[in-house]
């Protein structure tokens, strides 16, 4: 029980260590544009197609269509998110140094979307699907 708190606790510093990235990429005066602010879109979307495939997948095989599809999905979200201000800065609508804060948070936060899914997703008593 004290592990997984331990976890929780490392996992939403890693989220607020990934926001201020994000933060510090839209708000800082030198930046002072807030069109990266967008990525949000993206981390609320990545973790759906895997909550929708883990509802819907059978576990009894190894290879699933359902759960090769929301991979394939998430991966497709998890671009779109690098991508974004890539485009952004490519067009002069943001800074290099602000793309590169975005992406550093980028970095974070789908790690850390990512810990939180192979420690809390195992079915075990201390899981996210008791919340």
């Amino acid at each position: 029980m004290m592990a997984g708190i331990k976890a929780l606790v490392a996992l939403s510093f890693s989220g607020a260590l990934g926001l201020t990235f994000l933060l510090l990429g839209c708000a800082l005066e030198h930046f002072g544009v807030y069109w990266p602010m967008f990525v949000l879109v993206f981390y609320i979307l990545s973790p759906i197609p895997n909550l929708i495939a883990r509802r819907h997948a059978d576990d009894t095989e190894s290879s699933n269509a359902c759960r090769e599809l929301a991979y394939f999905l998430t991966t497709g979200i998890v671009v779109s998110a690098y991508g974004l201000p890539l485009v952004l800065a490519r067009k002069s609508v943001i800074q290099w140094g602000a793309c590169g804060l975005v992406m550093a948070g980028n970095c974070v936060l789908f790690l850390t979307i990512l810990g939180f899914f192979l420690i809390f997703g195992g079915g075990d008593d201390f899981s996210w699907e008791q919340w």
